[in-house]
């Protein structure tokens, strides 16, 4: 009473595209707040200036950094141990 339809045949080659593009999605955004952050350094923004700028702008940095080099090899490293 409860048969389902089989699943639909997984089109190896479409999964990697879908996450090739991810890891440059993650890339991409990681590299725009890391520039975020150095305007923010920069102090180009008028609602934070001073030293609550720079602490802001370094934190970017360093979030920005982490997205841009951590996690396409974290999201590799599952795509990896997981099969489509």
């Amino acid at each position: 009473m409860t048969d389902f339809p089989p699943p639909p045949p997984v089109d190896p080659e479409k999964i990697a595209r879908q996450r090739h593009f991810a890891i440059g999605l993650f890339r991409l955004s990681g590299a725009f707040i890391v520039m975020f952050g150095f305007l923010a350094i920069m102090q180009r923004f008028t609602w934070v200036q001073g030293d609550k700028a720079k602490a802001f702008g370094a934190i970017m940095v360093i979030v920005g950094l982490f997205q841009f080099m951590v996690v396409p090899r974290l999201m590799l490293a599952l795509f990896k141990r997981t099969k489509p």
